[in-house]
């Protein structure tokens, strides 16, 4: 248990801290948003947005919806303009979405912001979702042959975003996958995974070829896409090895290295950590990966299965901007290394090794899950690293673990609005241990738990009843939903798997699939069915992303066409009467999202509850490059 005078130092040690970087920011000439509350936290790097405009055609008329960014102040207020012609009536005060009935879907949007009484220029214009969704041309790689005589082709599979040239738009970053990918417990040979950058009109920015040497599979690429030098644009981060291609045509290593065994694993031959430059794909800095493989069977078997179990994540370990999270099992050893990227080089800040002399025999080692998750867990200003059953601080030591082992699903955010600070629920995989627990993620102290009884392997929470206060968590092995005291307040869901803020209120809606439910007390309610679209990961259904992409602060969701064609883009057509600023400029949200392609994906959480009878959200502190 924290104590409380160790929590007011801390405390203390983050004001004094927001002081010092909030007058270095000024000093560097950065944009600040700054508070005169003594608790401020020291404000963190985001991106640089443009206002994110979209209109959604509806067969009646079109919802324009747009991003209320962090740097606006906030008493900003706005004109919807459709070609030159403003459509409102009123200045937009309340929200950040406006529906223009009767408009064709061919109408051209912008919209103003009105800053002190002045009308701005011109945003960007509105992206056009005319039939309901969006379409983002994608180009699937050439297919091939294995060595044992396997055709494969290829099939669009986890996506991520970021600003990769600096314009304010985010573009995709795309992972192809073979149809012989593998999960590691499978024997044979892959094709070789390939990621795309693409910008939202389809044209190409890059393709990185991973090569012969990286398997392919849900847990061996885990890419990471972020402004991590603060330089505007984002970068990309993958594991590679021999024979991978960067975005120039360049090769890492040697080309002809083929390190692949005859059961298609790849065990011996060197690993890198690659950065490359989010722009043009090329190779940045190659350094080795840690942890190294070291001897296979140490990780807990001789094949190859458990070593090369890979998580990644982005963190603001100092408080203030972005480092890189790379990890290496979680069945027994677990490995964590933070990485800073800073003047075109990596530097390593810490590692977290279960094995270690510090760490050995504490319980960490056995406890990680098929994800990660991401948060300041003990309010001090600083990222933790939420793994599994076990959590490593922002100095990189460990923080706690609860000794429950490994899981498939984890949900870490503001599930409690009645208490302050973040909760965390996770479902277990083994039939020894709880079959889901509800954690105080700031020490590790285990709120209620569910009886061991099987593999439970889904797990949710999030706020989708509104005759509830707070969220819900529910999993496949139970037959309701709970809340944060472990008491059943309805029936179960239809899904356990993705979140999605996508109507007009505040409770969050079920994702699951192709489609989107409304959770009810008898049973759920279809709202969005996709159209001519597959979902990923096989059982786990999942979409290529989903998140606050575009628009207000509800949710889009990707999916790749069933083609292999196109990435779909949906928006909501519903209004909302509510006002949250972009959750891109949350970056407990952000940073989930950038590790929601991380092997078994999870839906982002905020910092701060949203749902029903919500507070009135709270305005990151932050700075812009």
């Amino acid at each position: 248990m924290q104590h409380p005078r160790k929590h007011r130092r801390r405390r203390a040690r983050a004001v004094l801290a927001a002081s010092a970087a909030v007058a270095a920011l000024a000093g560097a000439g950065l944009t600040t948003l700054t508070t005169d509350d003594a608790q401020a936290a020291t404000a963190r790097q985001v991106e640089k947005l443009d206002r994110g405009v979209v209109s959604v055609y509806t067969g009646s008329g079109n919802l324009v919806s747009w991003r209320w960014l962090a740097t606006d102040p906030a008493d900003v207020s706005f004109n919807v303009y459709r070609a030159g012609t403003k459509v409102n009536s009123s200045p937009i005060t309340g929200s950040t979405n406006y529906f223009h009935s009767g408009a064709p879907n061919s109408a051209d949007y912008t919209v103003r912001a009105i800053v002190n009484g002045v009308e701005q220029g011109d945003s960007v214009h509105a992206i056009q979702f005319r039939a309901g969704y969006k379409d983002v041309p994608i180009s699937a790689p050439a297919g091939g042959t294995t060595p044992d005589g396997v055709a494969y082709t290829y099939e669009a599979n986890d996506a991520s975003v970021g600003d990769l040239d600096g314009d304010g738009a985010l573009e995709f970053v795309l992972k192809w996958q073979p149809t012989n990918a593998k999960d590691n417990s499978q024997s044979g040979y892959t094709g070789n995974t390939i990621v795309d950058a693409v910008k939202l009109d389809g044209t190409r920015l890059w393709r990185i070829d991973l090569g012969r040497n990286i398997r392919s599979g849900a847990h061996y690429t885990q890419f990471q896409v972020y402004d991590y030098d603060g330089d505007g644009k984002a970068e990309v981060a993958m594991k590679t090895s021999d024979g991978t291609k960067d975005g120039t045509g360049a090769v890492i290593g040697s080309s002809s290295a083929d390190h692949r065994n005859s059961s298609g694993y790849v065990l011996s031959g060197p690993e890198y950590l690659t950065m490359f430059n989010g722009q043009t794909g090329k190779a940045m800095q190659s350094v080795d990966y840690v942890p190294a493989r070291g001897t296979v069977s140490s990780w807990g078997d001789s094949y190859g299965n458990r070593v090369d179990r890979f998580l990644a994540g982005t963190a603001y370990l100092d408080g203030a901007r972005p480092s890189l999270i790379m990890a290496r099992g979680y069945y027994t050893r677990s490995v964590i290394a933070a990485w800073d990227w800073r003047n075109g080089q990596f530097t390593r800040r810490w590692t977290f090794d279960t094995n270690s002399s510090t760490n050995s025999g504490k319980g960490y080692d056995g406890q990680g899950s098929h994800s990660l998750s991401v948060g300041d867990v003990d309010n001090d200003g600083k990222d933790e690293i939420v793994y599994g059953s076990m959590a490593v601080d922002d100095n990189g030591n460990g923080l706690w673990t609860t000794k429950t082992g490994h899981g498939d699903a984890q949900h870490l955010g503001d599930l409690d609005p009645s208490t302050s600070g973040l909760e965390y629920y996770k479902v277990s995989e083994s039939t020894s241990q709880p079959a889901a627990v509800y954690i105080n993620p700031a020490n590790g102290s285990v709120k209620w738990k569910l009886a061991a009884c099987c593999d439970n392997g889904r797990g949710v929470a999030g706020d989708i009843y509104s005759g509830n206060d707070g969220a819900e968590a529910w999993s496949s092995s139970d037959t309701n939903i709970r809340d944060e005291s472990g008491a059943t307040k309805g029936r179960e869901p239809s899904s356990a798997n993705f979140l999605s803020w996508w109507d007009g209120d505040t409770t969050r809606e079920l994702l699951d699939g192709t489609k989107i439910d409304k959770y009810g007390t008898s049973s759920d309610t279809r709202l969005l069915t996709g159209s001519g679209v597959s979902s990923n990961n096989g059982t786990k259904s999942t979409p290529a992303l989903s998140g606050d992409i575009l628009g207000d602060w509800r949710e889009e969701v990707v999916w790749r066409t069933s083609d292999n064609k196109n990435l779909r883009i949906y928006s909501t057509p519903v209004e909302t009467s509510t006002k949250i600023t972009t959750l891109l400029h949350d970056t407990m949200y952000r940073t989930g999202l950038a590790w929601q392609n991380t092997a078994y994906n999870q839906p982002p959480h905020p910092s701060f509850f949203i749902g029903n009878k919500m507070a009135t959200a709270p305005r990151p502190s932050v700075y812009t490059p």
